[in-house]
């Protein structure tokens, strides 16, 4: 039998692991006090600061993670401590407004900045407006942050992007970078995001529009049904990627999936559900989370890979219809690799559903993710802290680049932040 779960220990650890390393390490070295900002092309073990320029993707989840602790539904922060979050959030939010947008009434962001907002172009690409992603996380951030300061003015920008976002992303109309997929494929990651930023959009217009929150429901719901109808399989895999004409194709590319894309989306989908009030894909998402994590877990090393094949690990499939997309360089370069997003993510999709069905699989996942993860991430130099992030297949650090050029808190922050709420909130209902 397994020993009952200790709720009061893992809170004392996540609290000390926010406060005395996570914010102990970004506090004193994200600010840009003299543009405004933040600052996080940081090398991945955060001993320097490779370049100021400003990723409009990082600025979006910097000023979420700002806003949302200032909110932290939690005894760990007083007032004073509070504050400087949301000031700290004001700096990223007044940045954007100045800097983020293509032009006036031009509701689609800039991909890259320099450090004082003036836009930049990325290699041979054309233009600025390069990822719809980074336009995501802004919206993200700016609902938030209209929530955390009661600011009308930044709802309305969060709406009006929003808007933009959700109408290119139906027209086809976007560009995707850092890994562009043509429209031969449909990517699980566009109703993930989407279902993300309208639950973001949702809890803002319950305080700014209660009108118009019915309508992002309306969203809500169509990306919590298409994740479960488009991209499950009769494994419950959750595909990356299917061709246009919704099948799975026979080739890595349709044959693949990201535990770590997975595992995130089902919090989304649950959160979703809670909105909707609705429980139909509440069993799904078990079977999902299980499977996921049968398959993506590496039994030689321990650890989530970043890609796996629907079959196991072995990546012999023919690459034929996939080989041409840009992201197939991205599922063949970096198949092993154990990343610090994937397994935060994993640690609170895995505790949320053990506290909500209070199954022992769940617990038994999340322990085995938790042991993994605090062996392998954090960094052992006690005067940086934080999480050494990205690693080989066999848990030794590697500098290399996922995504963006920058070292990111958001995933590691959002779920030990999310985390400690979930264990406090336990703590509160046993008394």
């Amino acid at each position: 039998m397994n020993k009952p779960f200790d709720s009061a220990h893992y809170l004392s650890f996540f609290r000390q692991e926010l406060t005395e390393n996570l914010l102990h390490f970004w506090m004193s070295r994200c600010l840009d006090k003299e543009n405004g900002g933040y600052l996080n092309c940081f090398s991945n073990d955060g001993s320097k600061l490779v370049s100021t320029d400003k990723y409009t993707w990082s600025q979006g989840r910097f000023l979420w993670m700002f806003s949302r602790l200032s909110m932290m539904e939690s005894t760990l922060f007083n007032e004073a401590e509070r504050k400087q979050f949301l000031d700290y959030a004001q700096n990223g939010y007044e940045f954007l407004s100045k800097h983020v947008l293509m032009g006036e009434g031009d509701y689609r962001c800039v991909f890259l900045m320099d450090a004082q907002g003036n836009p930049k172009t990325v290699g041979d690409f054309k233009g600025y407006d390069l990822s719809i992603s980074a336009d995501c996380f802004v919206v993200m951030g700016l609902a938030a942050y209209c929530r955390a300061a009661g600011d009308e003015k930044a709802w309305d920008f969060a709406k009006k992007l929003g808007q933009s976002v959700w109408e290119r992303y139906q027209s086809g109309n976007f560009r995707s970078l850092p890994y562009p997929v043509t429209p031969a494929h449909n990517s699980h990651a566009k109703p993930m995001i989407l279902c993300n930023v309208c639950c973001e959009l949702y809890k803002a217009a319950e305080e700014f529009e209660p009108a118009y929150a019915s309508h992002i429901k309306e969203q809500i719901r169509i990306c919590h049904e298409e994740v479960f109808t488009a991209f499950r399989d009769e494994k419950d895999l959750i595909h990356e990627f299917t061709r246009a004409d919704g099948s799975f194709g026979q080739y890595l590319f349709c044959q693949h999936i990201n535990p770590g894309h997975t595992l995130e989306d089902m919090w989304f989908e649950l959160e979703a559900g809670d909105i909707l009030g609705t429980d139909r894909y509440f069993e799904a998402i078990e079977k999902v989370i299980i499977a996921t994590m049968e398959l993506g877990w590496d039994k030689e090393y321990g650890g989530i890979y970043h890609f796996i094949a629907c079959d196991g690990l072995d990546t012999q499939y023919p690459l034929a219809e996939g080989e041409k997309e840009p992201q197939m360089a991205l599922v063949l370069g970096d198949w092993g690799s154990k990343l610090w997003w994937v397994h935060s993510e994993a640690m609170y999709t895995t505790l949320l559903m053990y506290c909500r069905t209070g199954k022992e699989v769940f617990l038994d996942l999340f322990q085995k993710v938790f042991d993994y993860t605090y062996k392998t991430f954090p960094n052992p130099d006690r005067e940086i802290r934080e999480w050494i992030q990205i690693r080989t297949r066999e848990g030794k650090p590697q500098e290399k680049v996922v995504a963006l050029p920058v070292k990111d808190p958001y995933h590691i922050i959002r779920n030990v932040l999310l985390i400690i709420e979930l264990l406090e909130k336990q703590e509160r209902s046993a008394q």
